[in-house]
């Protein structure tokens, strides 16, 4: 069965897209720990992050650190953190969160609660930045 980020490659769940090329996806988070938390995905489903191969490894980091610069520029903040977890959906992602300090990345926190129109304004600013 399909992985809700592969419904979201396959434009079967909308979302809000912040970057995109042939391999790879981003989009924000719904439940975002700050503004501006994104999500990194490749378009090929496989669930664990270092099964990847080493080439599309390498690619996804590289767009990730392209999308950061994106992200710091809208958000100023002291550092673009990135963490890989992976048990919450089983397909490989990267979570790129504006932070200020370590806490600002402590997925027990409560999220922020934007609305559709917040998320799209934000989608749209990072993806013109």
């Amino acid at each position: 069965m399909a992985s809700i980020f592969t419904k979201i490659i396959d434009g079967d769940i909308p979302c809000h897209k912040v970057a995109e090329n042939d391999k790879f996806l981003a989009f924000l988070d719904i439940s975002p720990l700050q503004k501006g938390h994104t999500l990194v995905v490749p378009k090929k489903e496989i669930d664990y992050i270092f099964d990847l191969d080493d080439e599309l490894l390498a690619e996804m980091i590289v767009f990730a650190k392209g999308l950061s610069k994106k992200i710091k520029s809208v958000f100023p903040c002291n550092r673009i953190g990135m963490t890989v977890i992976g048990l919450e959906v089983p397909h490989a992602h990267i979570h790129l969160i504006p932070i200020n300090k370590e806490p600002d990345m402590n997925f027990h926190s409560p999220k922020l609660s934007l609305s559709n129109e917040e998320l799209a304004n934000i989608a749209k600013a990072i993806s013109e930045a």
